[in-house]
């Protein structure tokens, strides 16, 4: 069942990080399944031409006809490319390697720091959220994403070379927020494949709240088997192993998000790394 929810005229998150292999693409689609399982209307957005979202969650990208590239490129309509899951409340922006292109053709365009801004404007009152996630670069399309956004989520994964590169993305921010998009918030900096047992891990994510302090988001993200596991069965991680680390993590992820903006609270479930194996 659903709370009572405030409405928010589709809140847009971006899933952002130039940082390769911290869990954007993982993020991006069990934060969605969560929303979506929690009775909010959720557009997942695949804006990398890896097209792992759209895999991730059952489509095979070399049988997507129309997409995000179609979108942005040829002036597609966009409510004519949406997927529908089988997932109630969680529709699908698919992707596939056509969008490597489109940073090339993009570059002639006019406003071409803002057409995925425009093809997400009629979407916005058909959902509650839409989650973009972004490539592992800071090209035109990444670019593209946060002018779009509301706000961005930054996956950091606990390990040593954790804030590398975390600066770069963080001026990319101001950049656009003080040329493109004022609006641009960060949602949170989410800790990804937590290992309670491994100092280093404890270290990062100490260092991590030391040095942004409340952007950070309190749930962290453990590593576990169940959600590395999800992706070659096509499904979120609630799906293929409902009672892991993994399923409890994003849900508690997607209730901090919605109480943080103005959505009543609902029960959180803590899971203790040390004590849980699943």
């Amino acid at each position: 069942m659903k709370t009572d929810k405030k409405p928010l005229g589709g809140k847009i998150i971006s899933i952002a990080n130039q940082k390769g292999g911290v869990g954007k693409t993982t993020t991006a689609i069990n934060l969605a399944a969560s929303l979506a399982v929690l009775e909010y209307r959720t557009l997942l957005i695949d804006a990398d031409p890896q097209a792992n979202s759209s895999s991730g969650i059952g489509f095979e990208p070399k049988n997507i006809k129309l997409g995000l590239y179609e979108c942005l490129v040829q002036d597609i309509n966009p409510k004519d490319v949406i997927l529908s899951t089988d997932i109630p409340y969680l529709h699908l922006m698919a992707s596939n390697i056509d969008l490597v292109g489109a940073e090339i053709e993009l570059l002639e365009m006019p406003n071409r720091e803002r057409l995925l801004e425009g093809v997400l404007r009629p979407l916005r009152n058909e959902y509650d959220f839409i989650i973009i996630d972004c490539s592992p670069s800071l090209g035109l399309i990444t670019t593209n994403a946060l002018v779009a956004s509301d706000s961005i989520i930054i996956p950091v994964q606990c390990e040593y070379f954790a804030l590398e590169g975390l600066g770069k993305l963080l001026n990319t921010i101001k950049i656009v927020q003080g040329h493109l998009n004022r609006n641009l918030e960060i949602e949170g900096i989410l800790l990804t494949m937590y290992d309670g047992r491994l100092r280093l891990c404890n270290q990062v994510v100490d260092d991590v709240k030391t040095h942004f302090q409340d952007i950070v988001f309190e749930t962290i993200i453990q590593r576990t088997t169940k959600l590395s596991e999800a992706p070659s069965f096509g499904v979120p991680v609630l799906f293929h192993a409902a009672d892991s680390r993994g399923s409890m993590n994003y849900l508690n992820l997607a209730n901090e998000i919605l109480e943080k903006n103005g959505y009543i609270k609902p029960v959180q479930q803590d899971i203790n790394p040390e004590f849980t194996t699943s």
